[in-house]
């Protein structure tokens, strides 16, 4: 049997993780603590400490947060991102997906990089990403060494990178160009979208601050 929330419970864990959210748009990862997050929150600490455990553990609930959606559509919704579609085609949606978060949440990944650093690999969100992509890469292309491969993938997933190479007005850069990567290392370069940089690859410009 399921075990329902209970709505005080749940008022504090949105209220947490909204006051985590507002804080890394403020002054990124070095501005949240478990007391300011508390405080914005207005909930005690032991009631961060209790849900959440650490600062860690804070982000990584937010990570996973923003990525659900993402996690069911592989699990259980249609194709290409759902099962029934090829690897490669499986692959091109999965990536454009994890971009798609990256993209929009670049100092979120940064946070959650350093304050993870020293059990990275065992992060949830972490471990279903590598298990997905590994699973996909070894249908894709057999005799690649898949895990390693989904480790080297994953590695540039990070905020700091998707910041230093995202031109203004094409924020999907980031995306197209790990496409592309991925393409290579399969030794298919068709179907990976145009070359990042050129006039064809170019999304349409975007307002808003991504963080």
């Amino acid at each position: 049997m399921t075990r329902t929330e209970r709505a005080d419970a749940a008022r504090n864990r949105r209220a947490v993780l909204d006051a985590t959210e507002r804080l890394l748009a403020e002054g990124g990862g070095d501005h949240v603590s478990i007391d300011r997050v508390a405080a914005l929150a207005g909930v005690g600490k032991g009631t961060v400490f209790r849900r959440f455990g650490s600062r860690a553990g804070l982000l990584q609930a937010l990570l996973e947060e923003r990525s659900r959606a993402l996690k069911e559509a592989i699990m259980t919704g249609p194709p290409p991102l759902g099962p029934g579609a090829p690897a490669r085609e499986r692959l091109t949606a999965f990536l454009d997906g994890l971009g798609a978060i990256a993209e929009g949440n670049a100092v979120l990944l940064s946070a959650h990089e350093q304050a993870c650093a020293e059990d990275k690999y065992a992060d949830p969100s972490y471990r279903f990403w590598h298990r997905h992509l590994s699973e996909l890469l070894a249908e894709a292309r057999p005799g690649l060494d898949a895990g390693f491969a989904a480790h080297a993938v994953l590695a540039v997933f990070d905020g700091g990178l998707i910041r230093h190479v995202t031109p203004p007005g094409d924020p999907r850069f980031f995306t197209r160009s790990v496409q592309r990567m991925v393409a290579a290392l399969l030794g298919d370069l068709t179907g990976a979208g145009p070359e990042p940089g050129s006039a064809a690859g170019k999304a349409p410009s975007q307002d808003g601050v991504r963080t």
